[in-house]
This record gives C-alpha cells, sequence and structure tokens, in this order.
C-alpha cells in the first residue's frame, strides 16, 4: 500500500490557542505510538498565530483509517466544536517524490 499524507488546518478562537495545543497533546501523544504512524506534527502558522497545522504521515490508508477510528480522536470533534472559529480544512494526500529522493517526500 502507498504511504497516505494528511495535513489539517485549524482555525483557533484568539486567545484559545495554548487551550487548542493543550487538547491537542494527548491524541498526539497517543497518535505517537499507533502502528503505522511514520509522523503526527503540530505546527503554528507564522503569519496566523491562531492558526494550527497538524501534517501526518501514515504507512497505508489502512492505518489511517485504525487511527481515525480511535476514542480520543473522536473526541476533539467535541473540544473542535468550542475551541474553532471555523471546521478544520483537511487534505488527504498521496506522496509525489519530485527531485532528491531524501528531500522530495516528507
Amino acid at each position: 500500500m502507498a504511504e497516505v499524507v494528511v495535513v489539517a488546518s485549524f482555525l483557533v478562537h484568539p486567545g484559545r490557542e495554548e487551550e487548542a495545543i493543550a487538547a491537542l497533546t494527548p491524541t498526539i501523544e497517543q497518535t505517537h505510538d499507533e502502528p503505522g504512524c511514520l509522523s503526527y506534527a503540530l505546527h503554528r502558522d507564522a503569519a496566523t498565530p491562531n492558526r494550527l497545522v497538524l501534517v501526518e504521515r501514515w504507512v497505508s490508508q489502512a492505518d489511517l483509517d485504525a487511527h481515525l477510528g480511535q476514542p480520543y480522536v473522536a473526541q476533539l470533534g467535541e473540544v473542535a466544536a468550542e475551541l474553532l472559529e471555523e471546521p478544520p480544512v483537511v487534505y488527504f494526500c498521496s506522496p509525489l517524490p519530485v527531485g532528491d529522493p531524501d528531500k522530495g517526500i516528507l
């Protein structure tokens, strides 16, 4: 199976960024232990500090599907309704390695 990359963008209500990071932290920590998780990394947008971006890399779609079924992932939906200004924007991607094989893929 092919690797899957997920990019999720969250626009948090201003002033609630640290609360959102705290809410995401347990899910991130548990996800790091899941089979098939190659990376699961949180970032803050430099231009829009209340935008958090999660970049994920999975061995396969099956591993991602198993992750999405975890109870701690479902709980984030409840928290998101309170902390986010808008629904998350999520992209499910297939890597296209171009150029240097070590630098052309996450």
